[in-house]
């Protein structure tokens, strides 16, 4: 089962938007913006001198004063309605995955190992640290990590892949959330979460509260968009005795009416903008989500589009996660095939994902099929931190493999010397980032096999991607400097941080956050937690930790590290999607000026006539076409807002020259084009 993809103007979205629109128009939620707060404070005073003039007679004709109304009343409802098409959207997205909630029985262990006897208990009743056994085509009934096992699991309902993962004890693979499927095999997973915690429970929270929180720069664009809001307020409240003084003093004429100053105002103030700032945020979280990647808030998105510094965790996020098998290097007057096949032997019951590649590379390579180990009577030596050496004792064959340094002691200590051609092989490897693995058959060494980080395939490519967007990329490592300089290289990244600590990696954070950079990271493990707290945008894999999860403002459910520049893109975008509409909205009301301004105030003075570049039908006409286009350019943008522009990487500089003649120059030309062509059709009707 996979989330349904919600088109731009879905139909199970529509009605209950237009039903949102109306319930916004209580005063609490219109008080948000200033803008549209002044449009609705003025759709309210025209509509009591509506009836004022029906009643008794007003300053200008009960039908006009109804038009401009009618039209007030439609501006604020369409703004209203992008930002509930928006939020309605989180809503649908959070509704599908509420659906992934499913109430399942869980095998309850009595004891935390498989065969032992369970419990049918329901999931909900589970608590951290209970252990439960999930089967073939079980349901995982919660968060937690295996702990023994291994299983092919559908995690499609989360992540909206259809292709199944493995995950297993130990490593970055353990991680399991709820709701997904067990395809094949058999885990134990210790419960991590209690109930109403689990990571599906904070996905639907955090979507739910996509709308709730404003950004620093929209909160900074609302200050703006106020300030204008009351200069222009302040200079239309000054034009109404400006006027009457005129045609007192001049004996002719006729003042201005409020209907038209309200008309005026609302035409002014940026009210493009204004109605669909909210929309603009939202859409950023939906975008998000439908990348599959769970933010926290507005900011995390926003945050994301100004980064300028990524830091990467290696393991599992630039590499595959686990070392594998590339080759065997045979020792002198040792061939290959010895090479692999005794350490093959030696790997055949090591579970580690290293030993597994080991066996495989050499069936590969000469066709070793694997050897029971009770066949050969043999005895598995398994992997000691002390030694740091494991192997197989097998008749009278005693082989052995682990770290070069470690097995330089131990041929040593059995009075043999190491071979010094086998040691000018550990160094090469060593310094082309692979990781040497000395196997000795008895006393004879038999060769390295050489363990490689496999760099994810396309990732060199996406971060040249990164690059041109100004972005520098920065491994982190634990490896030695050799190592991660020779991975680097191969990634492609920028600079690379090797031997790092969790407080290596916050220095380093705080470091650029310090020169007023922002800082992005990616990872997936409880040493990556600390830093990722610590970092402006910190994008969690959805196949880490827990602690991981917790400490990131977002989580990536592909467990894709590349994701970031997708990331990073919906975050760019939703800032050129704003500043394009904002540059649209101001040159709008510059445009609009010269429609209004001269119908306004021509029977004031009658000189104003000559600023009347656009020959609009009469003053009623003018005024009226202004107020409709003001009104309708707020629903021809909502797919923009909704869908955002279209991202390029570009410099700040070109960006604005584009803007400025893209949206600038559209913003003063559709307002001439747009009330010219309503006033036309205005006259036709003969309104």
């Amino acid at each position: 089962m996979s989330r349904k993809s919600l088109t731009l103007f879905d139909s199970t979205l529509m009605g209950p938007a237009v039903i949102d629109a109306f319930k916004k128009l209580d005063p609490r939620v219109q008080w948000r913006s200033p803008v549209m707060f002044v449009v609705y404070i003025g759709s309210i005073l025209t509509t009591l001198l509506f009836m004022q003039s029906v009643a008794a007679g007003g300053e200008e004709s009960p039908v006009f004063i109804f038009t401009i109304t009618v039209w007030l009343w439609f501006t604020v409802l369409f703004a209203n309605f992008a930002e509930a098409l928006a939020e309605g959207r989180s809503k649908a997205q959070a509704a599908s995955l509420r659906a992934l909630k499913q109430t399942v029985a869980a095998k309850k262990l009595d004891a935390p190992r498989h065969g032992g006897s369970w419990t049918s208990t329901p999931a909900t009743s589970l608590r951290k640290g209970d252990a439960v056994l999930v089967e073939a085509g079980d349901i995982i009934p919660a968060d937690g990590e295996v702990i023994e096992g291994v299983a092919s699991v559908d995690e499609s309902a989360i992540t909206g892949e259809s292709a199944p993962v493995i995950r297993e004890s130990g490593g970055d693979f353990s991680s399991v959330t709820g709701g997904t499927r067990i395809l094949s095999d058999w885990l134990v997973v210790r419960i991590s979460v209690n109930p109403g915690e689990a990571f599906l429970d904070r996905m639907i929270t955090m979507v739910e509260a996509a709308k709730r929180q404003r950004t620093p720069n929209e909160v900074a664009l609302n200050i703006l968009l106020a300030a204008l809001t009351i200069i222009f307020l302040l200079v239309t409240v000054t034009l109404l005795p400006f006027s009457l003084f005129s045609v007192e003093t001049a004996q002719a004429g006729v003042p201005v009416t409020i209907t038209i100053l309200i008309a005026l105002l609302v035409c002014l103030i940026p009210t493009t903008i204004g109605g669909l700032l909210s929309a603009i945020g939202v859409a950023g979280m939906s975008r998000m989500m439908q990348a599959n990647v769970i933010a926290t808030s507005g900011r995390a998105v926003e945050a994301a589009g100004d980064v300028d510094v990524l830091l990467l965790d290696k393991t599992g996020t630039i590499t595959l996660g686990n070392r594998q098998a590339a080759a065997f290097i045979p020792a002198p007057e040792v061939t290959e095939e010895q090479l692999a096949d005794a350490a093959q032997l030696a790997s055949l019951a090591d579970e580690t994902p290293e030993g597994r590649s080991i066996v495989v590379l050499a069936k590969q390579r000469f066709n070793i099929r694997g050897r029971e180990m009770a066949s050969l009577n043999a005895t598995f030596v398994p992997f000691s931190a002390q030694t740091r050496i494991s192997g197989v004792d097998a008749g009278d064959r005693a082989i052995r493999k682990g770290a070069a340094d470690s097995m330089k002691k131990y041929v040593e200590s059995l009075g043999h010397p190491f071979p010094s051609e086998v040691t000018g092989v550990v160094g090469d490897i060593a310094r082309r980032g692979s990781t040497p693995l000395v196997v000795v058959d008895g006393v004879r060494v038999m060769g390295v096999v050489e363990l490689k980080d496999i760099v994810k395939g396309g990732i060199k490519e996406r971060f040249a991607e990164l690059r041109r967007m100004g972005i520098r990329t920065i491994m982190i490592t634990g490896d030695n400097k050799l190592t991660a300089a020779a991975i680097a290289a191969e990634a492609g990244v920028d600079d690379f941080l090797a031997e790092a600590t969790p407080e290596d990696k916050l220095k380093l954070i705080r470091a650029y956050q310090a020169e007023g950079r922002l800082v992005a990271m990616t990872g997936d493990g409880t040493n990556d937690a600390p830093a990722l707290a610590q970092a402006d945008v910190a994008v969690a894999m959805n196949s880490g930790t827990q602690a991981a999860k917790e400490a990131g403002n977002m989580v990536d459910l592909d467990s894709n590290p590349t994701k970031l520049l997708e990331i990073v893109e919906i975050g760019k975008q939703m800032l050129m999607t704003r500043g394009a509409l904002s540059t649209f909205s101001i040159a709008n009301d510059a445009a609009k000026y010269f429609a209004i301004i001269p119908a306004a105030f021509v029977t004031t003075y009658p000189q104003l006539a000559a600023l009347d570049v656009m020959r609009l039908g009469n003053p009623s006409s003018a005024i009226i076409s202004a107020v409709i286009f003001n009104a309708l350019i707020i629903v021809v943008l909502i797919p923009l807002a909704l869908k955002g522009v279209k991202y390029r990487a570009v410099g700040a500089a070109l960006l604005l020259r584009r803007n400025l003649l893209i949206y600038g120059l559209g913003g003063i030309l559709a307002p001439f084009a747009g009330i010219k062509l309503i006033d036309m059709a205005l006259s036709i009707l003969g309104v």
